[in-house]
């Protein structure tokens, strides 16, 4: 029987689905307590998954779902440098 590859499942913060991991984008708590998009799902960090619509993100910040998931205050100019960089790299 052939070995079948699993592919890696996260929840995102706002919509609550599971989706593959590819489709999701990684928002990283740093070392340093900063927080910003991860394109490469790498950095070390805190992380949470959040999909690319702008309606998840806006469901994460008014449930304060992003603060819990990243265990970490988050001001509204964060916020808004988060959705503009959102915005792009959704290709929109």
């Amino acid at each position: 029987m052939p070995k079948v590859k699993r592919i890696p499942q996260r929840m995102c913060v706002g919509c609550q689905e599971m989706k593959p991991k590819r489709q999701l984008i990684r928002l990283v708590r740093t070392p340093d307590e900063t927080i910003e998009i991860d394109l490469t799902g790498k950095r070390s960090g805190r992380g949470a998954y959040i999909c690319p619509g702008e309606d998840c993100l806006k469901r994460a910040i008014k449930g304060k779902k992003l603060e819990r998931a990243l265990k970490s205050p988050i001001s509204s100019e964060v916020f808004d440098a988060l959705e503009k960089e959102l915005i792009k790299v959704s290709g929109r």
